[in-house]
């Protein structure tokens, strides 16, 4: 059989899980969240959190690890990035809400800011996201 004998027409999905779905646009938004999240931390840190003791640290630590999430979502289809991702999201915002609304580690953020408003509907973007693809992929 040629190319020229293929059959014409639309064609049939594959069997078994897509790669491309749903399911993988919300593991892409959750990739979006973990790496916006990643990226503000990153610039934090070089404006001057790289100087805190045990904070900046973390700040590059969460920088580094969100790239890597964001990697893993988009080429590791395993169930693994997705909760790494939620957990990565929602350490981070309970980590800032409690900087914001007292004293973490020497540290105390402002709620409201540039900065902290990308960083936490990113958060949130980020555990929605992850959720509902784990939730999906699981479900099949």
């Amino acid at each position: 059989m040629s190319i020229m004998d293929a059959p014409t027409g639309p064609v049939p999905a594959p069997r078994g899980r897509s790669a491309v779905g749903p399911s993988w646009v919300w593991r892409s938004l959750a990739a979006i969240g973990v790496l916006v999240s990643a990226l503000v931390h990153l610039v934090l840190w070089t404006r001057g959190y790289d100087d805190l003791d045990i904070v900046g640290p973390l700040f590059l630590v969460n920088a580094v690890g969100g790239v890597v999430l964001a990697v893993l979502l988009l080429t590791w289809r395993h169930w693994l990035p997705l909760v790494g991702s939620i957990v990565f999201a929602a350490a981070t915002l309970l980590a800032f809400v409690t900087s914001a609304t007292s004293d973490l580690l020497g540290v105390s953020s402002q709620l409201v800011g540039p900065n902290e408003l990308i960083a936490a509907a990113a958060e949130l973007l980020a555990v929605v996201a992850a959720t509902v693809a784990l939730v999906r992929e699981q479900a099949h």
